[in-house]
């Protein structure tokens, strides 16, 4: 019979290695890292030794060659003990590692893949700016050809891996910017290195709500000059590359919303059998019983969702954005909803850290805003189905 979640031998196999590994080295370090807000380096390179760094990447460049579900199922697994963490690895293995794959030449990939997937180099993305968040296509960052290179100038905002700790950079970053005076939809894409001139933190950005053990911040480009090499595609023609990079990150910040969602259930369902009122356990109270089964429902029906939109996407072309946006949609409030039940569920122990559902309930959050706010998402639908007559 056919198994949706894990639709191959493969992919079981990935989910039964990735859930050990999480349940074993991931869990216990989650609480310090997320209350220190410090990433956690080490657990990142042990990473890199599963093939998880790699995992969308053709095999030549030391990636694991796997595909969209595969994804899926890493980020599902790693965030059900610690979603911070697993922010940091989306960042590093989707919007730079199987971005660059997707999109780069020969050369680049040579050059930056294999220590990108063994973990010698952190990577990350930029696209958001401080004046410019849904509304991308506004940015103001700018490239200037000046004979064999680019010199950019702006600044990047929210930028995961942009800091390791409160001094030291990510090591290499895929930037979008604008050639002067290039139209709006006419964006170009850049590989800018740690080291570069010009190109700096601006700040750490400290006191998060939640998904601490991401380091995230603003990054400056000041006269930073990049080799035309490191042009990734043609002037003004990332666009493309943006939107489609764009569905597999929607689609494994959906799956991290998965992980929160079945990790607090798992909590609120022992809790609720285990803990006695009015001398009988919890889950005989209706109110529980309704916090539960409708937590599970809900997450089920996400689930089935991901899959669905996994096993059918392609990673090498756009063209999913309908449900990369609507399972990303749904499953960012399922997962803080669910949180939210479990934090009910346990009462006061739900609102300290021991339990664990606090911390999930604050990371969860930040899956309606980063990589596309609710609105975004609804907005982008609401057209793409107004040219539909039909569902199929």
């Amino acid at each position: 019979m056919f198994d949706i979640f894990n639709p191959t031998e493969e992919h079981a196999a990935l989910r039964s290695m990735v859930r050990a590994f999480a349940e074993k080295a991931v869990a216990p370090q989650a609480e310090a890292h997320d209350a220190a807000e410090k990433f956690n380096h080490g657990l990142f390179r042990q990473l890199g030794e599963l093939g998880l760094l790699g995992v969308t990447v053709p095999a030549e460049f030391g990636g694991s060659e796997m595909d969209a579900t595969a994804a899926v199922i890493a980020h599902e697994e790693l965030s059900a003990q610690d979603p911070g963490f697993t922010l940091a690895y989306l960042a590093h293995s989707m919007l730079f590692v199987n971005n660059l794959a997707q999109n780069g030449d020969a050369a680049q990939k040579a050059r930056w893949l294999p220590g990108a997937c063994d973990g010698s180099l952190i990577g990350g993305m930029c696209m958001s700016e401080p004046n410019a968040g849904t509304d991308v296509l506004g940015m103001s960052t700018t490239a200037t050809r000046d004979g064999d290179d680019y010199v950019l100038n702006g600044a990047k905002m929210w930028i995961t891996n942009g800091a390791l700790d409160d001094s030291t950079m990510g090591d290499v970053f895929l930037v979008y910017a604008r050639m002067a005076g290039a139209g709006r939809s006419e964006i170009s894409q850049f590989v800018i290195e740690k080291g570069t001139p010009g190109f700096s933190i601006g700040q750490r950005l400290k006191g998060k709500l939640g998904m601490r053990a991401s380091g995230t911040a603003e990054l400056v480009f000041d006269g930073a000059r990049v080799p035309a090499s490191h042009r990734v595609g043609a002037e003004g023609s990332a666009l493309v590359h943006m939107m489609q990079n764009l569905e597999i990150e929607r689609l494994t910040l959906a799956a991290m919303s998965l992980g929160i969602a079945r990790r607090c259930i798992e909590v609120m369902n022992a809790y609720a059998q285990d803990r006695k009122s009015f001398g009988q356990p919890l889950n005989r109270f209706g109110q529980i019983q309704r916090h539960i089964a409708e937590s599970y429902a809900a997450f089920m029906a996400g689930r089935s969702y991901v899959y669905q939109v996994a096993n059918a996407l392609r990673l090498d072309k756009p063209g999913n954005r309908l449900d990369s946006d609507g399972v990303k949609l749904y499953c960012a409030t399922m997962a803080k909803d669910v949180a939210d039940r479990a934090i009910q569920v346990l009462g006061g122990y739900g609102y300290m850290a021991e339990y664990d559902v606090e911390r999930l309930w604050r990371d969860a959050k930040l899956l309606e805003i980063g990589g596309g706010t609710v609105e975004a998402h609804q907005k982008n639908m609401t057209r793409d189905l107004s040219a539909l007559r039909l569902i199929k």
